[in-house]
């Protein structure tokens, strides 16, 4: 019997909306690209092409995609076109990439293995982008798959407009995990975007699997259908339909029909006693570009969120533009006197002075020149109507770009005399108002049907004759036939087809580049010379370095405008923030030796920032000489005085809990805290029923400070002006060396004739993420106050904690203190000022909540230790940088911060663990080293017991912790206990 090809269901029949399957998927794939240890990504990437021409094209576009993190340096890169330019249909495409992997791989794959080896062994995603793009006419020259979507692009308002293929990439990584271990080839097309959770596909082994979607039959007839019905449909054509052909043989119903058609008999043979399945995705989100007017309708979403309407562009004020909001304009520059209509999607062009555009249309790669006397008198230099789409395309062998144009709505494949239309109207029409001929469109010998797709339409002149034929044949020169008919009918002539086949790639692409680099040329300019340097120079000068000529000399020209910026800003730009712009240019221009000895003004700028934050003029002289005197720090210390008095014995002991952090840290970190607004909800716990960190501070009646820690190292400082930053990092006394600079004992020579005997302990697993570090500061920084008679208050305490884990090199923000030193669950915010301002505010547990935490959270220590010194580095340089993505990342922390507040005071439990959950992935956002595979399994065995879970800590001290909300049964707890307990390594 005929096995039945099985369906496989997805978990849920809800569609979730577009926005939040698109941040998932590219929050797998920066993951996959960053850390592929942790999260796969795809051996190999092969694009089909229609032509080797095209083939150059993509895998120019493929290079860029890798060089913006899109591709994974290790994966395989290649574009296949079909051969010898001649059309071999989706099913032929495929078998022809797979073999041409094959033979490109050789060396990679082991043994000599065939394609099937391969297949069995590697990742592949291929895709298919080979068509001619008849319906998306002025996407034809770039491939249709890198027509310009700018979902999301809100999220990284400096770099690259996005475009289809990186939505693309972004959903195939996801499908990525679904195979996990196991070798394949997953198939998608270029003119679709999938929008859909791929990570749960269910792929079953040694089988071919179909994803599918329930769908109207209208919409499906248009498109790769499986239906079921007993009746055949028969194609003569000689090429091979991956929907088809290759379907058909997994298919025994379909044998018969197959074993008729060209290598049918192989593929039934072959791929006959193979498994099929079906994955109905009925969350899957069909958004197809197929035609001009589905792509205006994707950009005309509601959801402000999702569709970027500028990006990376140069736009005039309101005041002298009429730019219609909700027009998208996507790496323009547009003059001044400019009218945009509703609806319009502008791209790649350069607009000027006195062009009208009208609603609902497209222009890409337009570059209409400035004033010229060729147009003088006319009050509008350039008008296209409503409705319709104006490319360029640069030809082999000729020197200027031709302009294409045509309706919105035209479809160039319908035949002359069958709903056949041109910019909208009846080609009869067209032909009777112009008063063109048949025959100047189609030679009368060709077999080819007549359409618009073959008519010989648009003449090769100089630039503004174009414009003017252009405006004629849209039918906007009434009475001047008689004038531009013979300047047509003489001129040479192309047609769409042609056009397809004539197309000089190499200047495309070098005009494209060179046209974006001017763009973020002059957004970085005027960034420099107008504004507090808020956008991201560092991402604007990699594709201002694509413009190989000249890229390296501008970086150089706006290094020189540094120094005059900074000093005209000294009082409002950050020290660290200028220090940084100059790290950026300066390894832009190719200075690596400079920029990498000017990154240690950054480190110090930041500490000194935030000593000046924590209390006005206290940070002047943390780093000069212990010998010097500042009698400004002695009139804010509020010391009661010196011990240079009679011998008295005193004996300070502060213990404290660690804390457990559920969401925003990283917004409590300088300098981020120091300019932005932070929001942290924390809470203290013991251990084992006793507070595990804590000191003994006790004065002696001889000079110097004795230390000893709880590994009964000691250290024995007789000249206390001996210490001094920066510190060695792997000294193990610094964070007390530390706590006696910024209390000001050792600057202010409180201790005379007098010394002190500093004892300290941490009962907490080092690398836990608990805090340790902050929290013993903070005890001995309260230890040390109260000895001397400082101000002992939490706030205070905190406040200089934040600076003694500058002076140690560590950074750090002061949420680990605040944990530890405040009893409890809190909410604390930071408001940015001098002095830098913390607001505790207490959350008075129920009962209920208390028991329900008692009973579902959970606390693992992994053993797993990480340097997270240099997470937190990273972290700060690209925030330094005003990396987008890292800035709306930590402005989401702080809303879940709020957000969790509620929650617990609603004594919602699971509320909880959901923020948990974002927050660990947008921790892995700021940086994918913030875990290992060994956490992650240890994460993927928990998930179906737990409402939420994350690593404790932002990343900055150590991370082997788990914190875990365990779902409603309190069994499950135990379970995860059990199973951590008898497998350690998992």
């Amino acid at each position: 019997m005929d096995p039945i090809p099985q369906t496989v269901l997805p978990r849920t029949k809800q569609k979730p909306d577009i926005t939040t399957v698109l941040r998932k998927s590219w929050y797998h794939l920066r993951l996959s690209v960053r850390h592929p240890s942790r999260v796969p990504t795809w051996d190999a990437i092969v694009l089909t092409a229609a032509s080797p021409e095209q083939a150059q094209l993509y895998d120019w576009q493929l290079r860029r995609a890798k060089r913006m993190g899109r591709i994974a340096p290790s994966t395989i890169t290649l574009t296949v076109p079909d051969p010898e330019g001649q059309r071999i249909g989706s099913g032929a495409a495929t078998l022809n990439a797979i073999h041409a992997l094959t033979k490109h791989t050789g060396v990679v794959v082991n043994g000599g293995d065939d394609a099937v080896g391969l297949m069995g062994k590697k990742h592949i995603l291929l895709l298919h982008a080979g068509g001619d793009s008849k319906r998306v006419p002025w996407a034809n020259p770039m491939g249709k798959v890198f027509l310009p979507l700018p979902f999301l692009a809100a999220d990284n308002p400096d770099g690259p407009v996005l475009l289809l293929f990186d939505h693309i990439l972004a959903i195939a990584s996801c499908a990525r995990q679904a195979f996990k271990n196991e070798g394949g080839v997953f198939i998608m097309t270029g003119d679709v975007l999938p929008c859909f959770d791929a990570s749960t596909l269910i792929l079953p082994p040694d089988s071919s699997t179909i994803i599918t979607v329930p769908i109207t039959l209208d919409i499906a007839a248009n498109h790769g259908v499986i239906v079921a019905s007993k009746s055949e449909i028969f194609d003569e054509s000689y090429t091979m339909s991956l929907y088809e052909d290759l379907v058909a043989a997994w298919v025994p119903t379909k044998h018969d029909w197959l074993r008729h058609r060209p290598l049918g008999e192989a593929l039934v043979n072959k791929l006959g006693k193979q498994r099929m399945f079906s994955y109905c995705a009925y969350d899957f989100s069909f958004l197809h570009f197929g035609t001009s007017s589905e792509v205006l309708d994707h950009l005309s979403a509601s959801d402000s969120a999702l569709v970027g309407r500028r990006h990376l562009c140069s736009i005039p004020a309101t005041t002298v533009s009429d730019i219609a909001a909700s027009s998208v304009v996507l790496s323009c520059k547009i003059a001044d006197g400019v009218s945009i209509g509703e609806d319009s999607l502008i791209y790649d062009s350069n607009i000027s002075s006195g062009s009208q555009i009208g609603s609902q249309s497209i222009v890409v790669g337009m570059n209409v020149p400035k004033d010229s006397d060729n147009m003088a008198g006319n009050s509008i230099k350039f008008m296209l109507p409503d409705r319709h789409c104006l490319w360029e395309v640069p030809l082999v062998g000729c020197i200027e770009r031709v302009i294409v144009f045509c309706g919105i709505h035209d479809n160039p494949k319908n035949p002359l005399r069958k709903d056949g239309t041109f910019c909208g109207k009846p080609w009869e029409k067209v032909m009777h108002d112009l008063g063109i001929e048949e025959n100047d469109l189609w030679s009368s010998s060709s077999s080819q049907e007549k359409c618009l797709w073959n008519a010989k339409l648009f003449p090769i002149l100089s630039y503004f004759e174009m414009l003017r034929v252009g405006m004629w044949l849209m039918g906007l020169s009434d009475g001047k036939n008689l004038h531009y008919l013979p300047l047509w009918r003489n001129s040479p002539r192309i047609s769409l087809e042609e056009l397809h086949r004539s197309i000089d790639f190499s200047k495309m692409c070098t005009g494209s580049s060179n046209h974006q680099a001017d763009l973020a040329a002059g957004i970085a300019k005027a960034c420099i010379n107008y504004g507090m340097l808020g956008r991201d120079l560092s991402q604007l000068c990699e594709e201002i370095l694509q413009k190989e000529t000249s890229g390296v000399e501008i970086c150089k020209d706006f290094l020189a405008l540094c120094p005059k910026l900074i000093e005209q800003n000294s009082k409002i730009l950050p020290k660290s923030r200028a220090y940084q712009v100059q790290v950026d240019l300066l390894r832009a221009c190719g200075e690596e030796t400079k920029a990498y000895q000017l990154e240690h003004e950054v480190w110090a700028s930041i500490a000194d920032e935030t000593a000046s934050a924590v209390r006005y003029g206290f940070g002047a002289h943390l780093l000069e000489s212990s010998g010097s005197k500042s009698t400004l720090a002695f009139r804010n210390n509020n010391h009661v005085g010196s011990m240079d008095k009679p011998f008295c014995q005193q004996t300070v002991k502060v213990e404290l809990p660690v804390r457990v952090d559920f969401v925003g840290g990283w917004s409590d970190t300088p300098p981020w805290s120091l300019e932005r607004a932070g929001c942290v909800l924390n809470m203290a716990v013991s251990l084992e029923g006793s507070l595990p960190i804590g000191t003994i501070v006790e004065t002696t009646n001889s000079n110097g400070v004795l230390i000893i820690d709880d590994s009964r190292k000691e250290l024995y400082i007789k000249e206390l002006t001996s210490i001094a930053p920066p510190f060695d990092g792997d000294d193990p006394f610094r964070l007390v060396k530390s706590a006696l600079l910024v209390t000001e004992i050792i600057h202010e020579n409180i201790l005379v004739s007098n010394g002190l005997r500093i004892r300290t302990w941490a009962n907490v697993p080092r690398g836990s993420g608990l805090g340790t570090s902050s929290i013993l500061a903070a005890a001995v920084v309260k230890g040390l106050l109260q000895i001397i008679g400082g101000d002992d208050s939490n706030e205070n305490v905190a406040r200089l904690v934040l600076v003694l884990e500058q002076l140690m090199g560590t950074g750090g923000g002061w949420q680990d203190q605040i944990g530890g030193i405040y009893p409890g669950i809190k909410f604390t915010t930071s408001y940015p000022g001098i002095p830098l301002r913390l607001q505790v505010f207490p959350l008075v547990a129920s009962s209920q909540l208390i028991s329900k935490l008692q009973e579902r959270l959970l606390v693992v220590f992994t053993g797993q230790v990480r340097l997270a010194h240099q997470v937190l580095q990273k972290v700060v340089l690209r925030y330094l940088r005003r990396d987008n993505l890292l800035v709306s990342s930590i402005k989401r922390l702080t809303e879940l911060a709020k957000i969790g507040r509620e929650a617990l005071m609603n004594c919602d439990v699971d509320k909880l663990g959901e923020i948990m959950l974002e927050a660990w992935r947008l921790h892995q956002e700021l940086d994918p080293y913030c875990s290992n595979e060994y956490v992650d399994k240890l994460f993927a065995f928990a998930d179906p017991y737990c409402s939420g879970y994350k690593l404790v800590g932002a990343g900055g001290g150590g991370g082997g912790g788990l914190c875990l909300i365990t779902r409603q049964k309190c069994h499950m707890c135990q379970r995860i206990k059990k199973h951590v307990r008898e497998k350690p390594r998992i």
